[in-house]
């Protein structure tokens, strides 16, 4: 490991994919900026990974990315560091499983607020970071899903959310085309992260998604082969690449039909 004195900002950093993005980055001798809604397990990531990486700098910063001023506060909390930050990658989001009617209507803003919003304001104020560095590439990676391409009954917001952050990252990508920052989106399918337990998954889907899950190292390892390549999208996983273009070609409604089977609670 040869230490770059560059830093990567990651949110959602604390487990799961962003947490296997953050250890990769760190083997690669990045230097490392953990954002995390969960204190706890982001303090214990955090000092796990100085005992890994003993010679890598890691700082972290708990902070709720639904709240009005979390994107502020990130901002000033990481100015000691904008002189070598190259690398953002807004990992955090979540899902909640159900019919739409059914989910009070403030928890699915909130996925609204931490997938999307929150997404596009912390870029939005980066970007100028970012651009600082007129002499080095650096790179955003937007983490969406592999549900972003195609419409799920009784998984509504998240899958608009992350079509959406799809949509906005090939935008913004061409956008900076001639710039040094370069934009890729990653799209995972089924990954063996504690997403399904914060979505309130029923068993049934928990069961079918253990069949098809990857590791998060798995999806962290060619999610960073992608970024570093400068590609626009990274599906990691032929299953997933098959999910994502198979809808295409098939009536909307069949594709609709299959994620109401999967997704529809089982009262």
């Amino acid at each position: 490991m040869s230490i770059t004195h560059q830093y990567a900002l990651v949110t959602g950093a604390s487990s799961g994919i962003g947490k296997a993005i953050a250890q990769q980055l760190a083997l690669r001798g990045y230097h490392l900026l953990l954002i995390s809604s969960n204190p706890d397990k982001l303090k214990a990531t955090s000092q796990a990974m100085k005992t890994d990486f003993p010679r890598i700098d890691i700082q972290f910063f708990a902070q709720d990315l639904s709240k009005t001023e979390a994107i502020k506060a990130i901002y000033e909390w990481s100015l000691p560091f904008h002189s070598s930050l190259t690398i953002i990658v807004n990992n955090a989001g979540y899902g909640l499983a159900g019919r739409f009617e059914e989910i009070p209507i403030q928890e699915q803003l909130n996925i609204i607020d931490v997938n999307l919003k929150a997404l596009v304001e912390l870029t939005y104020v980066f970007i100028p970071v970012l651009k600082r560095h007129d002499n080095r590439k650096t790179f955003v990676l937007n983490v969406a899903s592999t549900t972003a391409y195609q419409s799920i009954p009784f998984f509504a917001i998240y899958t608009a959310s992350k079509t959406a952050v799809l949509s906005f990252s090939r935008s913004l990508r061409y956008e900076l085309r001639d710039t040094n920052i370069s934009v890729s989106v990653l799209s995972p399918g089924s990954t063996n992260t504690d997403f399904v337990n914060r979505a309130r998954m029923s068993e049934h889907i928990k069961k079918l998604a253990t069949k098809f899950s990857m590791t998060p190292d798995e999806v962290a390892t060619i999610a960073l082969k992608g970024l570093f390549r400068g590609k626009a999208e990274i599906i990691p996983g032929f299953l997933n690449v098959l999910n994502a273009i198979l809808p295409r070609f098939v009536p909307k409604i069949w594709v609709e039909s299959i994620g109401s089977n999967i997704y529809k609670p089982k009262n």
